[in-house]
C-alpha cells in the first residue's frame, strides 16, 4: 500500500490538525499521503487506504464526513479503512468521558457494513474564543472543559498502527 486519503470534517480546524498529524506519521513511515477535507474530495479510487475523520457535535459526525461515508461506500469496502472521531474534552480516557461512546449511533450501520480496521475516539479541543454564542451557552449548560486536551501520543501511535498494517 503506497496512497492514503485522509479526508477529515472540521468545523475549527482541531479535526484538521488531528488528520494532518496522523498523515505526518504515514509519510514518515514511508507512505504517499493526502490530507483532505472530506467536501474537496471528488473521486477515493486513487487511493490504496482511507482515513476518515470527524469533529463530534452532540454526539453526531459533520454532515460532510457523513455525506463522505455515504457517496463513497462502495469504494471504501474495497480498500482498508480507518475511522476517528474527535471531540470529548478533560482528562482521562475520552470513551469513559462519553459514557462508553466511541461512534455515532446514526452511522453505525454504515460503518458495520465497511468494516473498518479500527475505529478510534479523541480527545478535542474546545476554544471558547471561536465558538459561536449559541455554542457558547451549550458548552456552559453542559459543564463542558474547554481548552485543548488532544493526546497528540495517542493520535500518533494510532498513525503508526494504521502505517504497520499498511506496509
Amino acid at each position: 500500500m503506497s496512497k492514503v486519503l485522509i479526508a477529515y470534517a472540521s468545523k475549527y480546524g482541531s479535526t484538521a490538525e488531528i488528520a494532518a498529524a496522523i498523515g505526518g506519521v504515514l509519510e514518515e513511515e514511508g507512505l504517499s499521503v493526502t490530507v483532505a477535507q472530506a467536501s474537496a474530495v471528488n473521486d477515493v479510487r486513487p487511493y490504496e487506504a482511507v482515513v476518515l475523520g470527524s469533529a463530534v457535535y452532540v454526539g453526531n459526525w459533520m454532515a460532510e464526513a457523513v455525506s463522505f461515508l455515504e457517496k463513497y461506500e462502495a469504494e471504501l469496502a474495497q480498500r482498508p479503512l480507518w475511522l476517528f472521531s474527535s471531540g470529548p474534552t478533560g482528562t482521562g480516557d475520552p470513551r469513559e468521558i462519553l459514557n462508553g461512546w466511541l461512534f455515532p449511533e446514526s452511522i453505525q450501520p454504515t460503518a458495520d457494513r465497511l468494516g473498518p480496521r479500527d475505529i478510534a475516539l479523541f480527545h478535542g479541543n474546545i476554544d471558547l474564543k471561536r465558538l459561536n454564542f449559541g455554542e457558547r451557552l451549550l458548552v456552559k449548560a453542559m459543564n463542558g472543559s474547554t481548552g485543548d486536551y488532544r493526546d497528540w501520543v495517542a493520535i500518533r501511535a494510532w498513525g503508526k498502527r494504521i502505517a504497520a498494517a499498511l506496509k
